[in-house]
């Protein structure tokens, strides 16, 4: 049994509302509440997904409850809604999170909040369906069966309504699952970040060559001003030790400390990743007389390289540039990549060859009131994101015609 918090008091639930609908789906399914990913057998969730994404795999997400960066005082409290067949095995599931605040989610809400506070009711908590702490797409309904999507969305939202949650929201889901949640009836926000794609590239001379001629010289100033008395050392897999993760930690500190008043990772986070992933996490640091000064942290999936984390104990020209964005590109283009996503926001990204796309999220609204609200704002918000994107795409670095 776990407790959860809700509107006023609290509720104990282990199977989730919702499981007698599932009943009328199929006697032979399960839903049930778990109090952390960690309850469930690593192989059996891998399996839900194609493995390519490396934040919803059971060892990204149970690196971060055993290092106590979710849970606890964190705001949030892990309660992944999983199926089950008869045989007992995961068929399906959702790795959402009790919310008690916004933080951390990069899809901002806190207007909403606001209105539905000045309005009397109360916003918070809230479920997340998310990769905590990540603005990067992927799989938000993990499944190999596509049918059983819709049973598990309505059992999220039947949990909202359990528990006194106000609302649930899944962010930057992977494209091709935007409709699964436009089937449930969700409202489908959208936004835009900067991704870089390889377009067969052979080498970062290559990708240059199809930048225009000033944009091209600019990005060989920065690469050379950045590296000047700098040596960058690029590391996966065996060759990260102990003594990388603490030099990247005062990197994470100091940005966590400036961005968001304080670090969500915990320093063991780190060290589990490392354990646990080693051979996903490609690590950039950039070394002045031997030592680290400036460090990126990036994942690796299937056609995707991840820039997730970065920091400084220097202010140099062009370094963040260069140690984020530009090695990204090399990497990419050596591991036979087919894109970067470099995070959230950033259009300084546009010069360096970073492309805006649409990112989605979708949103269960509970009340029926604040939903037809919160659908007229999208909808004028929809219109200004296609609007950006399209004068932001013909800004790009690229050679015209």
């Amino acid at each position: 049994m776990r407790r959860l918090p809700r509107g006023r008091g609290s509720h104990e639930q282990r199977d989730v509302p919702g499981a007698a609908m599932m009943a009328d789906f199929d006697p032979a399914f399960a839903v049930r509440l778990l109090s952390g990913i960690g309850e469930t057998r690593a192989s059996e969730w891998d399996a839900l997904t194609d493995g390519g994404n490396p934040f919803v795999s059971h060892a990204f997400l149970t690196a971060l409850e055993d290092s106590h960066s979710v849970g606890g005082q964190s705001g949030w409290l892990p309660a992944p809604m999983t199926i089950e067949n008869a045989d007992g095995r995961l068929v399906a599931a959702l790795p959402a999170y009790v919310k008690s605040h916004s933080q951390g989610e990069y899809v901002f809400d806190h207007g909403w909040a606001d209105a539905w506070h000045r309005a009397g009711g109360s916003y918070y908590p809230k479920l997340q369906i998310a990769v905590p702490f990540t603005p990067a797409t992927g799989p938000r309904v993990l499944t190999q069966a596509p049918g059983l999507a819709l049973p598990l969305l309505r059992t999220a939202e039947r949990f909202c309504a359990a528990h006194g949650l106000s609302s649930a929201h899944a962010t930057f889901i992977a494209p091709g699952q935007a409709p699964l949640f436009e089937r449930a009836g969700w409202l489908i926000r959208e936004d835009i970040q900067f991704h870089w794609e390889n377009r067969g590239y052979t080498g970062f001379d290559d990708f240059l060559a199809a930048l225009s001629s000033r944009k091209r010289k600019d990005i060989r100033k920065e690469r050379a001003a950045a590296r000047e008395g700098v040596e960058i050392r690029v590391l996966t897999g065996d060759a990260i030790r102990p003594g990388h993760w603490d030099a990247f930690w005062n990197f994470y500190q100091d940005t966590g400390a400036r961005k968001w008043g304080r670090p969500y990772l915990t320093r063991s986070a780190f060290t589990l990743l490392g354990e646990r992933m080693a051979d996903r996490i490609l690590l950039v640091f950039a070394c002045m007389d031997g030592n680290p000064v400036a460090g990126a942290l990036n994942f690796i999936g299937a056609d995707t390289l991840y820039g997730r984390y970065w920091g400084a104990l220097i202010d140099k020209p062009f370094l963040h540039f260069e140690v984020c964005y530009y090695q990204a590109i090399d990497a990419a283009i050596a591991l036979g990549l087919r894109r970067v996503e470099a995070g959230a926001q950033g259009g300084h990204k546009l010069a360096r060859g970073y492309e805006p796309v649409r990112t989605v999220s979708a949103h269960y609204i509970a009340h029926q009131g604040f939903r037809e609200a919160v659908a007229d704002f999208l909808a004028r918000e929809r219109a200004g994101m296609a609007g950006n994107r399209l004068y932001l795409g013909k800004r790009t670095p690229f050679r015209k015609g």
